[in-house]
């Protein structure tokens, strides 16, 4: 018997060739998915915490991906690779690699020429990555862990809060998530800065 996963709104499903890729065959329903994810994102946390990052190492594909690996590794195969197969949200499979290199160019060109401040210069990149959805799952905690780094690593500010929620459940956080990040598509990007340190 296969998984059997219940998306909420705004999560991304996953294809029958992306299941294929659980590592442990004993899951059977979300809820142990996401609690097995959960204690791989935790190490990954803890990863972020031990080590230094300098600029010029985050702003890479090669570290984009490496985050990601570390925070689902444990649990699917894929973890830290590209999709391959489209998906309801995020740009067509193929122009990935291009849309992130133009993400990293100008996130680098906002942090030379203080375009914005340093909090809008992280939840600007954070909102690009998340609608690029580089990766089958887990692009939502993906660019939220990203932006962390971000936020810390580079200019040195506290990480963000995310409203004290991961999002995972179908709850009053998540549904202000996804009505900041809707409002982020349309240009306003306000609404998930104010989420991200509430």
């Amino acid at each position: 018997m296969g998984i059997k996963l219940d998306y909420q709104d705004g999560q991304t499903p996953i294809d029958e060739n992306e299941k294929e890729g659980l590592l442990l065959k004993s899951i059977t329903t979300q809820s142990e998915l996401n609690e097995f994810e959960q204690l791989n994102i935790e190490k990954a946390v803890e990863w972020t915490i031990q080590n230094t990052f300098k600029q010029k190492t985050i702003l890479s594909e090669e570290f984009i991906k490496k985050v990601h690996a570390q925070m689902f590794s444990e649990v699917w195969d894929w973890a830290g690779k590209f999709r391959m197969s489209e998906k309801n949200i995020g740009v067509e499979w193929f122009k990935i690699g291009i849309e992130l290199k133009y993400l990293i160019d100008d996130t680098k060109y906002w942090i030379a020429n203080k375009s914005f401040s340093a909090d809008e210069i992280t939840i600007r990149f954070k909102h690009r990555l998340v609608n690029i959805h580089c990766f089958p799952n887990g692009n939502g905690r993906h660019s939220r862990l990203m932006a962390d780094i971000i936020i810390e690593s580079i200019f040195e500010k506290d990480v963000f809060t995310w409203n004290h929620s991961n999002m995972v459940k179908a709850d009053g956080s998540r549904k202000k998530y996804i009505y900041a990040i809707k409002e982020g598509d349309k240009g306003n990007i306000n609404p998930l800065i104010v989420f991200a340190r509430s």
